[in-house]
């Protein structure tokens, strides 16, 4: 795994709007991207002692998080996540679940990771024994991803970010998600070594510093 750099901006959306049409002059939509956007659904896991949103509003600098996540709500591709921070640095990596172990995850059935030659599988299970992994709230939003290939530059609007508040059946068509309050826009800017100044400057919006926003935390604050 390599580390990257993160930087997020929470922004208004008249800066979305004018984000949008300069990122679209300099920059490629990602392939994934169906008409320029795809949504995403996330179920993130916490303990009884809620470690990782404590961390996350405490400004720990180094943390471990886990979620299970899919795109435009085709379950053929579920991603079980794990995601390190090391301060603005990030990596993570995935294995692919299907629909059944996802649900199972879900349900608390997890012996059967065990039996797994995949190591973040492996890695989550042990969690879940240790500290009492269980799934705690579902993050839906939708995402405009752009890429540049010098620098391995990823900038992604993020928007329409809405909570499932008890909900965790992943899956369940039926889980109402409802959008957070004020309706926040996230922008996010991720490199490797070096982040070209054509893109710098575009992302460089007066008056906006970089934020620690958790969309995790965000949606947890609605129980």
């Amino acid at each position: 795994m390599q580390y990257r750099h993160e930087v997020k901006h929470e922004i208004s959306n008249l800066d979305m709007l004018i984000l949008r049409q300069k990122l679209k002059v300099v920059m490629m939509p990602d392939i994934h991207a169906r008409n320029g956007q795809y949504e995403i659904r996330s179920l993130y896991f916490d303990n009884l002692d809620d470690k990782v949103l404590r961390e996350k509003l405490d400004g720990v600098n180094i943390r471990e998080k886990y979620r299970i996540r899919l795109y435009n709500n085709d379950p053929s591709v579920i991603h079980l996540e794990r995601k390190f921070k090391h301060g603005e640095l990030g990596c993570k990596d995935y294995a692919l679940l299907t629909p059944e172990q996802a649900q199972a995850i879900v349900n608390g059935d997890t012996r059967w990771m065990a039996a797994s030659t995949d190591e973040v599988i492996l890695r989550f299970y042990t969690r879940i024994c240790a500290e009492g992994l269980a799934a705690k709230v579902i993050v839906d939003y939708t995402r405009e991803p752009f890429v540049f290939d010098p620098g391995n530059v990823r900038v992604t609007l993020d928007y329409n970010i809405r909570t499932g508040l008890r909900c965790t059946d992943f899956l369940a068509p039926n889980c109402t998600t409802i959008p957070i309050q004020g309706d926040p826009c996230i922008l996010e800017v991720k490199w490797d070594s070096f982040l070209p100044d054509i893109i710098r400057d575009i992302v460089q919006l007066e008056g906006r510093r970089s934020t620690a926003f958790s969309k995790y935390a965000v949606c947890r604050m609605y129980e």
